[in-house]
Protein backbone atom coordinates (compact mmCIF):
# COMPACT_ATOMS: atom_id res chain seq x y z
CA UNK A 1 0.00 0.00 0.00
CA UNK A 2 1.06 3.37 -1.00
CA UNK A 3 2.43 5.27 2.10
CA UNK A 4 0.09 8.53 2.40
CA UNK A 5 -1.16 10.89 4.89
CA UNK A 6 -4.62 9.05 4.92
CA UNK A 7 -3.57 5.68 5.40
CA UNK A 8 -0.77 6.49 8.19
CA UNK A 9 -4.12 8.76 9.67
CA UNK A 10 -6.38 5.59 9.07
CA UNK A 11 -3.66 3.12 11.11
CA UNK A 12 -3.11 5.74 14.04
CA UNK A 13 -6.93 6.17 14.39
CA UNK A 14 -7.24 2.29 14.29
CA UNK A 15 -5.06 1.94 16.67
CA UNK A 16 -6.31 4.14 19.25
CA UNK A 17 -9.95 3.98 18.56
CA UNK A 18 -10.93 0.93 16.90
CA UNK A 19 -13.77 0.85 15.12
CA UNK A 20 -15.51 3.75 17.07
CA UNK A 21 -13.06 5.66 15.37
CA UNK A 22 -13.87 4.36 11.76
CA UNK A 23 -17.50 4.50 12.67
CA UNK A 24 -16.96 8.36 13.07
CA UNK A 25 -15.67 8.50 9.89
CA UNK A 26 -18.09 6.70 8.15
CA UNK A 27 -20.96 8.60 9.72
CA UNK A 28 -19.57 11.81 7.76
CA UNK A 29 -19.23 10.16 4.47
CA UNK A 30 -23.00 10.96 3.45
CA UNK A 31 -22.92 14.52 4.65
CA UNK A 32 -18.95 15.93 4.67
CA UNK A 33 -16.22 13.06 3.65
CA UNK A 34 -14.00 16.02 3.07
CA UNK A 35 -14.31 16.41 6.88
CA UNK A 36 -13.89 12.26 7.56
CA UNK A 37 -10.65 13.04 5.68
CA UNK A 38 -9.38 15.76 7.26
CA UNK A 39 -9.83 14.39 10.49
CA UNK A 40 -7.89 11.37 9.42
CA UNK A 41 -5.46 13.25 7.58
CA UNK A 42 -4.62 16.25 9.73
CA UNK A 43 -5.39 15.01 13.15
CA UNK A 44 -4.40 11.38 13.28
CA UNK A 45 -1.67 11.52 9.69
CA UNK A 46 0.21 14.79 11.06
CA UNK A 47 -0.40 15.25 14.54
CA UNK A 48 -0.61 11.74 15.97
CA UNK A 49 2.06 10.11 14.16
CA UNK A 50 4.47 12.88 15.32
CA UNK A 51 7.21 11.29 17.53
CA UNK A 52 7.61 13.81 20.89
CA UNK A 53 4.79 12.26 22.70
CA UNK A 54 4.01 8.65 23.26
CA UNK A 55 0.11 7.79 22.38
CA UNK A 56 -1.28 7.46 25.79
CA UNK A 57 0.24 11.14 26.27
CA UNK A 58 -1.74 12.57 23.06
CA UNK A 59 -5.19 11.37 24.50
CA UNK A 60 -4.76 12.80 28.01
CA UNK A 61 -3.98 15.57 26.54
CA UNK A 62 -6.91 15.29 24.05
CA UNK A 63 -9.59 14.10 26.74
CA UNK A 64 -8.18 17.45 28.76
CA UNK A 65 -8.81 19.43 25.86
CA UNK A 66 -12.62 18.34 25.53
CA UNK A 67 -13.25 18.40 28.94
CA UNK A 68 -12.29 21.73 28.81
CA UNK A 69 -13.51 23.33 25.43
CA UNK A 70 -17.01 21.73 26.79
CA UNK A 71 -19.83 20.29 24.91
CA UNK A 72 -17.63 17.78 23.59
CA UNK A 73 -18.99 14.73 24.93
CA UNK A 74 -19.51 12.39 22.06
CA UNK A 75 -15.97 13.28 21.04
CA UNK A 76 -14.77 12.80 24.67
CA UNK A 77 -16.55 9.25 24.50
CA UNK A 78 -14.32 8.52 21.65
CA UNK A 79 -11.11 9.50 23.01
CA UNK A 80 -11.97 8.23 26.71
CA UNK A 81 -12.17 4.59 24.72
CA UNK A 82 -8.87 5.17 23.05
CA UNK A 83 -7.11 6.56 26.01
CA UNK A 84 -8.18 2.84 27.63
CA UNK A 85 -6.88 1.39 24.51
CA UNK A 86 -4.01 2.85 24.18
CA UNK A 87 -3.13 1.48 28.30
CA UNK A 88 -4.30 4.63 30.18
CA UNK A 89 -5.90 3.40 33.08
CA UNK A 90 -9.47 4.87 34.72
CA UNK A 91 -7.97 5.91 37.57
CA UNK A 92 -5.74 8.31 35.65
CA UNK A 93 -8.11 9.40 33.39
CA UNK A 94 -10.44 10.62 36.44
CA UNK A 95 -7.15 12.00 38.15
CA UNK A 96 -6.93 13.95 34.44
CA UNK A 97 -9.85 15.44 34.96
CA UNK A 98 -9.97 15.99 38.78
CA UNK A 99 -6.99 18.66 37.81
CA UNK A 100 -9.09 20.38 35.69
CA UNK A 101 -11.57 21.63 38.17
CA UNK A 102 -9.49 25.08 39.67
CA UNK A 103 -9.25 25.89 35.83
CA UNK A 104 -12.17 24.48 34.09
CA UNK A 105 -15.00 24.41 36.83
CA UNK A 106 -16.88 21.96 38.27
CA UNK A 107 -19.84 21.16 35.40
CA UNK A 108 -17.55 20.52 32.78
CA UNK A 109 -15.10 18.10 35.05
CA UNK A 110 -19.01 16.55 36.25
CA UNK A 111 -19.82 15.79 32.25
CA UNK A 112 -16.62 14.66 31.19
CA UNK A 113 -16.58 12.56 34.75
CA UNK A 114 -20.25 10.92 33.99
CA UNK A 115 -19.30 10.30 30.26
CA UNK A 116 -16.46 7.68 31.68
CA UNK A 117 -18.74 6.65 34.18
CA UNK A 118 -20.81 4.97 31.27
CA UNK A 119 -17.30 3.28 29.53
CA UNK A 120 -15.96 2.03 32.98
CA UNK A 121 -19.66 0.76 33.53
CA UNK A 122 -20.00 -0.49 29.24
CA UNK A 123 -15.98 -2.17 29.78
CA UNK A 124 -16.76 -3.80 33.09
CA UNK A 125 -14.26 -1.34 34.70
CA UNK A 126 -13.82 -0.24 38.33
CA UNK A 127 -12.13 3.16 39.36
Amino acid sequence: MKKTRFNDGMEQLKAIDGIGGENVIKSLEDISPDLGRFIVEFAFGDIYTRKSLNLPERELITITSLLTAGGCEAQLEVHINGALNVGVSAKKIIETFLQCIPYTGFPRVLNAVFVAKKIFHERSITV
